[in-house]
């Protein structure tokens, strides 16, 4: 039975329905930034920056704001990339977790990449070290997509 509970930000398990994430591939000449998550899902884990909408912002203004509090940085978006599902399950098979992220890139504006709001760690990346981080398959391949797109891969 559904609740009218409205959840907390930072409560994202058990949900009724999906939210609405946004993540973004920020690019500095030929290298992309990715941050340490601090927070679940996927803690401690290498990722591009992003979060969730808030209630009232375009996803593009999202995207523009999760970059500047994870990292301090200002950023323009450039390009649609896709819209993933992260779907998580616990160990009765019920759906845990479930957010609907819409990917974009954007292209550096100013400010130096450091840690903030919800990562424990910035760094930027060139390509050729991507197979070896380990990260999400689908983050790897919306990277990829974003470096196609600029002409990098």
């Amino acid at each position: 039975m559904p609740t009218d509970r409205i959840p907390d930000q930072d409560d994202r398990s058990y949900l009724e329905y999906p939210f609405v994430g946004v993540g973004v591939v920020v690019w500095k000449n030929k290298k992309f930034l990715l941050i340490q998550r601090g927070k679940p899902p996927r803690q401690g884990q290498w990722s591009i920056p992003g979060g969730r909408q808030e209630l009232g912002e375009t996803v593009k203004a999202t995207a523009v704001r999760e970059v500047f509090e994870e990292t301090g940085l200002t950023v323009a978006v450039t390009d649609f990339l896709d819209v993933v599902d992260s779907i998580q399950h616990d160990e009765d098979g019920k759906i845990s977790f479930h957010a609907t992220l819409v990917d974009y890139a954007a292209e550096w504006i100013s400010g130096d990449a450091e840690a903030g709001s919800d990562a424990m760690d910035v760094a930027w990346h060139g390509l050729d070290e991507l197979a070896e981080l380990g990260l999400w398959s689908e983050t790897e391949r919306i990277i990829r997509q974003s470096a196609e797109l600029r002409k990098l891969d």
